[in-house]
Parts: C-alpha cells; structure tokens; sequence
C-alpha cells in the first residue's frame, strides 16, 4: 500500500551524522559497527535508508532541514545537534542540508514535491506496477523542524524559492521564534508572531509539533492557514510536555488538520527512561501507536485525522523503538494490526496516505 511518512529526518542522518542514505539499512548498521562509532546512541543500529523506503513503499516523506541556533554555540544538552553561535551558520548549515536533497535529485533517488499536480504526477508513478519500487524515486516534502535559520522574514522568501512547504517553529529548547520541548514555557515570540503571518500570505503549512502549550494555543489564535502535528502523540496515553492534550488535539481535528503518530518508545510507553529501557523487557510494540490512533479517531468521531510521522531517524534506533520493528519497512505491519483492531480498508487506506494527501489537496489546489 502507498504510504506517506509526515516526518523523517533524512538530511540530519546524511549530513550530521555522515550517513549514505542510498545503501540499505544493514550495510550502513554494519559499517558504524565496524568503525565503532559512539558518538549518538543509535550507532550501528539505525531504521532507516532509502532502500528500506522503497520496501516498504513509502513513496512521500515530509523531510526535514534542522539547524538550531544557540546563543552559546553549544549543542543542547542529550541532543547531538549543533547549536550554531549565529543565525547566518545556522542558514549555512541548513543550505547544507538542501544541498544534499538536491544531490538525491540528481542521482534519481529522491524528487521535491511542492504543488498538487507534483502529488498526482508522482502517484501515478508510484501505482504504474510496470516499474520496480527500486527505480522509483521518493517523493519529499521540504520542512524546517525548528525556525532558527531563518535569518529573517526576507530569508523565510528565499525558502519558500527553494521548495520549502512546511515549518515547525520550534524544537527542542529555547528558540529565535518559539519555545520548544524541554524549554521554559514562554510560546511565540515577537519574530515568531510575524513569521506565522508570513507564512500565511505564503500557504506555508504549519507544523504545531514541538510547540510548548503556551506558544500552542498563541499560534492558534495567529495563523489562519493549514496545521498539522508531523509526529505528535497523546498525553492522555503517555504523560508529558511532548505529546498534546485532548484539548489540542481537538484544536487540530477541528482544523482538518492530521496528527502523524510517531514510534519513538518514550512517546509510546509512560516514563520511559532512554538509553536506560529496554522496548522488548517493557512489551512496547507496534500496537501501541495503535492506542493513539485509537485515542485520537475517538475524538474526532472518524479516522480522518491520523497517519504516519514515524520520526524513526530522529536521532534513535532500534534501541528506542518497537521491539517487533526492524526497519522502516516495518510500517506494513500496521495493516494486520489495524484490520484486527477493527479499522476498515478505506479507514487503513487513509491512515497509510489518504488523509495526508486530502489536506494537502486541500492546501495547494486555490
């Protein structure tokens, strides 16, 4: 079945972390094992690649650029990201990124998508059984996760220019535009008031994972356009600053927007303790997104508001992910998963492409 993946961090993996992407998930598991790399605590055991895309076909991914500003120059504590003492390196770093996106364009592995007819012309590709998923290229959608490099609204232009669809404010900690997970609960700032009117002239999608609830609800009240929540799951299941209330997550269904359900294990299961729990010792499986999907299409009264944002290169591997979970092809499974839950074909249709492609139907065809 087509699927879309709302959230992946694909140029990170390449770029910080010095990943080829175009070979598949064991050889490069095997070669971080043989260099005995250490540096990030997925080392030798990541879930994701483009050839594991391709199996499982995942044809459109929402990846990501992420370059973090700090006025320190440090990286964030527990996150192996820069933190770039100026937002010019951080722009710099971010281009970075792009550079290599486009590379993958030109190597035939990947194809930006930025308007509805790109949409249809690619899942036309993707549908023509005559050409092996091994040929085709991945389909992505270009987001920032965090603002930071945006240098300015003039740079936000420059952006938009170069593909960029989608912008989640914030990230982790402290930031140029919102306070992010982990930060001290402030919410927008000033620029960040006025980048959220700017990416409403621009029908930039906006992306509420990340926010704290102040700068939540602020960006509500601000940004009139299209909102979606990447890779978000739900408090009321597993307790925290990280995952929307009810309250929000009915905000976001009243939008029409969808809600990606994301597989990193101290989303999925209450107090889990990284680097520290073991997925398999704490039964943590696959079904337990399925709780969430469950949660939130009870709050909605339909499943029209739920699908994949995996995040399943965000920086972990197998070590905080589902035990039943390989690769990222694993996402097939969910079709048995969801069929025994009771979910219809069309529900499981929708939740595997339906409802990200309905808004972005939605968005880009005026």
């Amino acid at each position: 079945m087509f699927t879309i993946d709302a959230h992946l961090d694909l140029a990170t993996n390449a770029i910080t972390l010095n990943r080829d992407l175009t070979k598949p998930v064991h050889e490069i598991r095997a070669r971080e094992k043989q260099l005995n790399w250490t540096d990030t605590q997925d080392r030798g055991n990541g879930t994701v690649a483009l050839p594991e895309l391709r199996k499982g076909h995942i044809g459109l991914v929402v990846a990501t650029i992420i370059s973090r500003f700090s006025a320190s120059g440090n990286a964030l504590p527990t996150l192996n990201l820069p933190g770039w003492h100026s937002p010019a390196q951080a722009y710099a770093y971010g281009q970075a990124q792009l550079a290599w996106y486009r590379i993958m364009e030109d190597m035939g592995e990947m194809v930006q998508i930025t308007h509805w007819q790109a949409v249809e012309q690619h899942l036309a590709l993707w549908e023509n059984n005559e050409i092996p998923n091994d040929k085709k290229p991945i389909g992505y959608i270009l987001s920032l996760e965090g603002a930071d490099s945006i240098i300015n609204l003039n740079y936000l232009h420059i952006y938009y220019a170069q593909g960029l669809r989608a912008i989640g404010p914030a990230h982790f900690g402290p930031g140029r535009y919102a306070a992010g997970t982990h930060a001290d609960g402030s919410g927008l700032t000033a620029m960040g008031k006025d980048l959220l009117r700017e990416m409403d002239d621009l029908n930039i999608i906006l992306d509420a994972t990340h926010l704290d609830d102040k700068g939540f609800f602020e960006a509500m009240d601000i940004f009139n356009g299209t909102v979606w929540a990447s890779h978000q799951n739900c408090r009321a299941l597993v307790p925290g600053e990280r995952q929307f209330s009810n309250e929000q997550l009915q905000l976001i269904i009243e939008r029409d927007g969808v809600i990606g359900g994301a597989l990193d294990t101290w989303m999925l299961y209450p107090e889990f303790e990284m680097g520290h729990h073991n997925p398999q010792q704490l039964g943590i499986n696959l079904e337990k997104l399925s709780d969430h999907f469950d949660h939130i299409c009870q709050l909605a009264g339909n499943c029209r508001h739920i699908g994949f944002g995996t995040d399943l290169d965000g920086l972990f591997g197998t070590e905080q992910t589902p035990y039943d979970m390989d690769t990222i092809a694993d996402i097939a499974k969910f079709t048995d998963i969801l069929t025994r839950r009771g979910y219809t074909s069309e529900n499981i249709q929708n939740i595997f492409s339906g409802n990200w492609l309905r808004l972005l139907k939605r968005t880009w065809v005026r």
